[in-house]
C-alpha cells in the first residue's frame, strides 16, 4: 500500500513541522515508593475500561465481553444485558465504555469493541445504546473500520473519548500490518473523529479527498491504547504501543502524520532497525518510552488529591508492570516517575474518579480495581 502525501494548510504545515523538529533523548525513569493502592473490587475477568456514571455505579468491561456493574462498592454477579457480541480473539474482545456528557439527560452510554467481518476476521467498531439499570437497550453500531478487517487479531486500538465539543475520537491500531497506517485509504493505524452520533464532520482534514476515508484525524499510529483530553486545552493526546522500544505519547492534531513505520524509535523485535528515528513531514513525539513498557490506558491529573500532579500524564504498563508518571511543562516532557512496580501487576486502564481518586484495573484472569492512596509529596 503506498504512502500518501497531502498538502496541509499553512497552520497546518507549521504546527506539523514543529512537531517535526526534534525529539530528545528519553528521560531517564526514577522509581517512587509511597503510593498506595487498595483493592475495591477483585475478580474480574482481563478488565479493559472503567466509567463512572453520575449516579454513582461504576461500569468495567472485561475482554471477554461482559460488561459489570459496580454499586455501591460491590460488584454485582450478573453483567449487563444488551452488550453487542464481540470477537474475543488474541487482543480482540470488548474494549472502553463511556458515557455520553449528558448521560443523567439521555441515558446514553458508548462501548468500543472487536466486531467480526468478513470470513473470519475482526475489525474496531464503536456504537451506542440506551442503559438503565442493568439494561443497555436499542444498541446500535455507530461506525464500523470495514477497511481494518483482518485475521490477524491484534493491533485494535479502542480507545474513545467525547471532547467539549461533541466531538468523539476513537483509535484504531494498524493491526499488525503496518504499512496501513501510512494508507489513508483505510482505517487502520489512525485516529478517527466522529459527530457523537456517528456522522463525519465537515471540516475533518480529508474530507473531499476521494481517495482517502473522511473519517480520519490523524494517522500514522501504531496501536493506540490511551486517549485522554488535555485539561487546559481539551485536546486529545494519546499514548501508543511501539514495536521493540519506540513506545509514545502524542498530542493528536488534524491531518498530522505520526510516521508509523516511516520514523520510530523502535526496533524490530529481531534487532533489525525499522525506519529513521526523524524524517521532514512526520511528527515527533512528545515524549517516548526505550525499552517499551507497553503504555495502556491514560489520564491526566487534576485532582487536588495528589499535589504537584495536577496536568501530569498517568499510564498503565502492561510490559514493565508499573504505573507511568510524566511530568510536563506544556508541550515538553520533564520527568518520568515510575510507581508500584513491586506489585508485578498489569495495568489496564487508569482512571480519575469523581471523589478525586486515581483507580487502576489490573489485567489479569483475576483482575482487580484499585484505588491509589497518594503519596506524602510530589
Amino acid at each position: 500500500m503506498p504512502s500518501r502525501c497531502h498538502a496541509p494548510s499553512l497552520a497546518l504545515f507549521a504546527a506539523l513541522m514543529a512537531g517535526c523538529a526534534g525529539a530528545d533523548a528519553p528521560l531517564t525513569p526514577q522509581e517512587r515508593t509511597g503510593l498506595t493502592a487498595t483493592p475495591v473490587v477483585e475478580g474480574l475477568a482481563q478488565p479493559w475500561s472503567l466509567a463512572f456514571l453520575p449516579d454513582g455505579e461504576w461500569l468495567v468491561t472485561e475482554r471477554g465481553g461482559a460488561l459489570r456493574r459496580i454499586v455501591d462498592g460491590q460488584l454485582r454477579d450478573t453483567p449487563v444485558t444488551g452488550v453487542p457480541a464481540v470477537v474475543a480473539q488474541g487482543q480482540g474482545g470488548l474494549f472502553d465504555v463511556l458515557p455520553h456528557p449528558r448521560f443523567a439527560d439521555n441515558r446514553q452510554l458508548y462501548l468500543s469493541y472487536a466486531k467480526a467481518c468478513g470470513d473470519g476476521g475482526a475489525t474496531t467498531a464503536v456504537g451506542r445504546g440506551v442503559y438503565r439499570d442493568g439494561e443497555l437497550r436499542e444498541f446500535q453500531d455507530l461506525f464500523v473500520a470495514e477497511s481494518a478487517c483482518t485475521d490477524t487479531a491484534k493491533h485494535f486500538g479502542g480507545r474513545i473519548v467525547i471532547d467539549d465539543d461533541g466531538y468523539l475520537f476513537l483509535t484504531i491500531g494498524d493491526r499488525g500490518q503496518r504499512e496501513r497506517a501510512q494508507d489513508n485509504s483505510e482505517h487502520g493505524g489512525s485516529v478517527l473523529r466522529l459527530h457523537d452520533d456517528g456522522r463525519v464532520p465537515e471540516d475533518n482534514p480529508l474530507v473531499g479527498d476521494a481517495e482517502a476515508r473522511p473519517e480520519i484525524w490523524s494517522w500514522g499510529h501504531r496501536n493506540p491504547q490511551g486517549l485522554a483530553l488535555h485539561p487546559d486545552s481539551g485536546e486529545p493526546w494519546l499514548n501508543e504501543h511501539g514495536p521493540r522500544g519506540g513506545d509514545e505519547i502524542n498530542r493528536v492534531e488534524a491531518g498530522v502524520n505520526y510516521g508509523w513505520p516511516v520514523i520510530t524509535y523502535g526496533r524490530e523485535y529481531y534487532g533489525p532497525s525499522i525506519g529513521q528515528e526523524k524524517k521532514d513531514g512526520y511528527a515527533q513525539p512528545l515524549h517516548y518510552w526505550t525499552p517499551s513498557i507497553a503504555p495502556s490506558g491514560m489520564v491526566f491529573v487534576t485532582s487536588e488529591r495528589y499535589p504537584g500532579w495536577r496536568g501530569d500524564v498517568l499510564s498503565g504498563a502492561l510490559k514493565l508492570t508499573h504505573l507511568n508518571r510524566v511530568r510536563f511543562d506544556g508541550l515538553e516532557a520533564e520527568e518520568e516517575l515510575r510507581y508500584l512496580t513491586d506489585r508485578g501487576d498489569r495495568i489496564r486502564d487508569v482512571r480519575q474518579g469523581p471523589d478525586g481518586h486515581l483507580y487502576l484495573l489490573t489485567d489479569s484472569p483475576r483482575g482487580a480495581l484499585l484505588r491509589l492512596t497518594p503519596p506524602e509529596a510530589g
